[in-house]
Parts: structure tokens; sequence; C-alpha cells
């Protein structure tokens, strides 16, 4: 293996975040990002949403705490150590966050991918200390040792990975787009009712002529996934995709499901007795943190999904696959679910909901409004999937010096 060891000091400033008081309003809702560990994902790249903002008071009263674009972040308490990502712009984050500012002449995106290759090292530091809560702080941070290739190859080996990541960045903002086209859409003729034909229909009792009340049970069947047995997990190849909650918030799933962890054979889907869902299911989480995440995910093939997951297969006679996909975005699914440590969503409490219902006619129009959007989705989908597969093979071999460059 080629490279020598550096720390983590090496490599730039490090700063520790700082949360403001909450008791002082004047801190929060400005127009600079507080980042927490719940913003960033194990691959974030450029973090350009938070949940949270802080003001130009919270920036003066943290002046110290406040690190400029293009920091490296690295979350560094509990079972979050090591979720990474670039700052986009001046920020604060929290205490729970280490950030790197890379020193004159490192490449902050290299920063970002050698971390991201030894997270679990730095996981290994970090939850190695064996308390409740693991907190690998500033100084046991600096002092992590990372082995490197030659200084002289890290400004290319960023930009091979970045275009990857850039290529991914820019179809997310597509198919943001795309999916914001079509939900206005959806929200134009089926919530404020200014859909094709709107000014000549009668509304008798609140109901466009021609809509109807149905419960949510009578336009689809929801059923719950399959037991997911160790000895069916782990492979990269197969006829089926086998999709487990964190599925859900993989690369190139934003919208549809393009990618999975697991995959199976027809064979071993029959040995176990799965029941693929069918393309045009609305799936999502039905228990605990995921179903409060409340993450609904389009199906483009047939797909297993895990037992801590339902989906919702239309009934192609009384309606259609994209209209049931928006309209389930339309309720945050945890606010129904049952039970008080652990929420559970039951099928029988979805089923039960009343709903409008347009006319066939509509619902066919609409379809074949988003459709060609929906596909091209896919299509923006599958090429990031690719691509975020294609950096993750490199990654390894431009650190360890397997590929030269």
């Amino acid at each position: 293996m080629n490279g020598r060891m550096v720390t983590i000091s090496d490599l730039g400033s490090i700063v520790t975040g700082k949360t403001p008081s909450t008791k002082n309003a004047s801190f929060f809702d400005g127009d600079y990002q507080f980042v927490t560990p719940s913003d960033l994902d194990w691959r974030t790249y450029y973090c350009r949403t938070t949940e949270r903002t802080v003001t130009d008071d919270a920036r003066e009263f943290h002046l110290n705490q406040f690190i400029p674009s293009n920091a490296v972040m690295v979350t560094c308490i509990g079972n979050t150590i090591g979720k990474c990502g670039i700052s986009s712009s001046d920020c604060l984050t929290n205490q729970q966050i280490n950030s790197i500012i890379p020193n004159e002449g490192i490449d902050p995106k290299f920063v970002y991918y050698l971390l991201v290759h030894n997270t679990e090292s730095i996981r290994g530091v970090g939850l190695g200390g064996g308390s409740a809560t693991p907190i690998l702080n500033k100084t046991s941070f600096s002092r992590i040792k990372l082995r490197v290739p030659p200084q002289h190859q890290w400004g290319s080996v960023a930009n091979i990975l970045s275009a990857y990541d850039d290529l991914i960045e820019n179809n997310r903002r597509r198919i943001a787009l795309l999916e914001q086209a079509a939900r206005l859409l959806y929200r134009e003729w089926f919530v404020h009712l200014r859909f094709p034909g709107h000014e000549h229909t009668t509304i008798i009792n609140g109901i466009p002529e021609g809509w109807r009340r149905a419960n949510f049970g009578d336009l689809c069947k929801l059923r719950a996934g399959n037991t997911f047995k160790p000895k069916y997990q782990g492979q990269l190849q197969g006829d089926l995709p086998f999709i487990k909650v964190r599925d859900l918030s993989r690369e190139g799933n934003t919208i549809t499901i393009t990618g999975a962890d697991n995959w199976v054979t027809l064979d071993e889907c029959e040995e176990f007795r799965g029941k693929p869902f069918s393309k045009g299911t609305s799936v999502f989480a039905k228990i605990g943190e995921g179903l409060r995440q409340n993450r609904i995910r389009f199906i483009n093939r047939d797909t297993l999904i895990d037992n801590n997951m339902m989906g919702a297969i239309p009934d192609q006679h009384v309606i259609v696959s994209e209209f049931l996909y928006f309209l389930l975005q339309e309720y945050d699914l945890a606010n129904y679910a049952g039970g008080a440590a652990v929420p559970f969503l039951s099928s029988k409490v979805l089923e039960g909901l009343s709903v409008l219902v347009p006319s066939m006619n509509l619902l066919l129009l609409f379809q074949d409004a988003v459709a060609p959007m929906f596909q091209k989705i896919v299509i923006l989908e599958l090429q990031s999937t690719a691509a975020a597969r294609a950096r993750d093979l490199l990654l390894p071999k431009l650190m360890n010096g397997e590929v030269m460059v």
C-alpha cells in the first residue's frame, strides 16, 4: 500500500460547534445553516439545507465556532459517529460535530473523501471508549491517523471522485424539479379543484360532479412485506431487489426505488414464499423511526420489501398509481400510528381513511401528464445509482494507490 500516515490535525484546523441558547429567540431563523447530525448522512457531499437556521446575532456570539464554506464536518457522538459532509456556505454546527477547515493548498473534497474512506476507523475510535453515549472529542478526533496517497495526487483523486458526486447532485436537482412539477399539478387539480373543465363542473356538497367519497382501502390493497432471514441477505445481484427501510434513503431512491443493498433470486423468493410488489406500488415504513420519517417511494419493477414496511397496491380499475403516490404524500402517516414507545401503523387504520376520488377520465389525464415525468425520474435515479456504484468502487482503489492518477 502506497502513501504515508497523517493525523486529521495535519489536514487543517479543527473546530467544534456550539448550540446557541434556545432562550434567545434572536439566535434562530436566520440566513445561516445550523448543522446537526440529523442534517448529515453517511455521504452527504455538500450540505445544502438544514432543519434549523441561525442569525447574524448567533454568528457574532459564536464567531469562533462558525465555519466557512468547504469545511468538512464529521459527527462525533453516539451511533452517528462518522457521518460526513462539506459545508456549502458559512454556517454553525452543534457541539456534536467536529469540522476540519483544510489548510491552504489542500482540496477540501479530498479531505471529505479521505474521511468517508476511513469511516469505520473513525467509528472504531469513537465507539471504543465503552461509555453509554460515545463521544469523540476534539483532541481524540485530531489525533486519528489516516493513510494517504502521495500529496501531489490529492487534487486528482478529488477531481475524479467529485465528478460522480457532481453528477448525482445535478440529477437530484433535476429530480426535485420534476417531482415538484408533478406535485403542483396534483395539488392544482385535486386539492384546489382547478382541474381541466372545472369551470363547467357542478359542485354538490363540496364534491365535483363525477367525483365520489371512498375509503382508502377501496382504492388499493395494503400489505406488509416478508420476513428477511439473514441467510438470504448480502447479495448484490439477483432477480429481485429486497428493500429494507434503510433503502428508502439510499442514493438513487429519492422518489422511485432503483437500487437496493440486497437482492435475491427467483428460486430463493419461492423458497421463503416471498410475495413481490408490482410496478406502481407505493411503499413506506410502518414502524419506528422509519415511520416517523414518512418516506414514501414508488416501485418501478417487481420488488420485495421486508416486514417493517408496507405497500399500497393500486386497484387499476378505480385509481392510477401516480395519483395514489401523491395522495399518500398528503398524509403524515406517523399521525395514524398506534403504540407509545415504538409507533406502529396498522393497515386497518389506513383502510378506513375517507378520501375524495376523482373520475377515472380525469385520473387518466393526470397519468398522461405525470407518467413521462416519473419515467425521466427513473432514468436520472438509475444514472445516479450507477454513478454512486462507480464512485464507491474507485474510492478505496484511489486512496490505496491501486489506481494511479
